[in-house]
């Protein structure tokens, strides 16, 4: 497979790579990547034909957008071949309320806030970076509607957003003719799995399609940590590394290693492998700080884990999930289409 299998993203025609490039770390030379690896690895992902850049607003204080602008200014050929989605509405502003949220007022405000920064006059994929409880979901789809037609933003996407909401944007939208969302972005990984159960339910009836950030859960699936070294030179230990790291995740671990001895790849190239074969995964959203670490993820793309891969590691990483999905599991439901559902069963187990 290569960066070039495009694949039709959702209930639409917008074709994406199975891999997109995600740029939070883009414009900080401290953290992530300064403004020059940054447009070097842009160079190089796009140079393998990828055509999928995913960013947001709030990434790096806006620098994150500013690179992908200065990329685009420097090769403004790409701008019609670019898929370029960024998000609105992560968090509030101390000194005004009303710079965050999902509402009118602040969508607006941020959509041409982040035309500037990206320096193009529309934007592929808009996402709702996440749920606001106070604004009313009509208000906010509504408001995506009027910058489809207005010509601002292409299609509709939802991040980080509860089954629930996303079951009931759908829906109005479909109801009343709105620009309906096409795809969910949201935390999916050997290590986080608890949205096969509700989101990936409404993913399969809503024809969504599904983007996994953080495929490798912070680092911790590349196979840096391991039980005699739990905190490596150079990582930092990130805020959501800590959780991951017990007794199971290094049996997990185990398994990827030898796995990965098998087909004479990396730990991180089979977890990200997992990730993109798992059959409503659309495209796989991958970070990088430099053109190496690009490459080493990009190189995931000729790993095929088979059937019996696929099953060991499935049953090594089984969700709990909510109810009602574990009592349907003990009344024997069969799984919807025969794919893999609650825990991990299939249809027939």
């Amino acid at each position: 497979m290569s960066l070039t299998d495009y694949r039709t993203l959702g209930r639409s025609g917008l074709r994406v790579s199975p891999i997109a490039l995600g740029t939070m770390t883009f414009g900080d030379p401290s953290w992530g990547a300064d403004e020059q690896t940054s447009l070097d690895i842009i160079d190089r992902y796009v140079g393998q034909g990828g055509n999928f850049l995913d960013t947001a607003n709030r990434y790096m204080d806006g620098r994150s957008e500013q690179v992908i602008g200065s990329y685009l200014r420097k090769n403004p050929e790409q701008r019609d071949r670019l898929v370029i989605a960024t998000k609105f509405a992560l968090t509030m502003d101390g000194t005004d309320p009303n710079n965050g949220g999902t509402s009118r007022k602040a969508i607006r405000k941020h959509v041409d806030e982040s035309l500037e920064r990206l320096g193009t006059d529309y934007i592929d994929l808009y996402w709702q970076h996440n749920w606001d409880r106070h604004t009313p979901l009509e208000e906010t789809l509504s408001t995506l509607d009027d910058l489809v037609r207005a010509g601002k933003i292409r299609y509709v996407g939802l991040s980080d957003t509860p089954a629930w909401a996303v079951a009931r944007m759908a829906t109005l939208a479909e109801w009343r003719g709105w620009a309906r969302p096409i795809a969910l972005q949201l935390e999916y990984s050997l290590l986080e799995r608890t949205s096969e159960g509700e989101l990936f339910g409404a993913a399969r009836e809503l024809d969504l399609g599904i983007l996994p950030w953080s495929p490798l859960a912070s680092g911790v699936l590349t196979g840096k940590y391991t039980r005699d070294n739990q905190s490596p030179e150079g990582t930092g230990r990130g805020m959501f590394v800590g959780q991951h790291l017990n007794e199971r995740t290094f049996d997990l671990l185990d398994v990827l290693a030898r796995i990965a001895g098998e087909l004479d790849t990396t730990v991180a190239a089979v977890s990200l492998a997992w990730a993109r074969q798992q059959s409503q995964v659309t495209s796989t959203v991958i970070g990088a700080r430099t053109v190496a670490q690009l490459d080493a993820n990009l190189a995931s793309l000729d790993v095929t884990l088979t059937p019996a891969h696929l099953a060991e590691l499935d049953g090594l990483t089984a969700p709990a999930l909510n109810f009602p999905l574990p009592f349907l599991k003990a009344l024997g439901v069969p799984a919807q289409q025969g794919e893999t559902v609650i825990n991990g069963m299939k249809a027939g187990d």
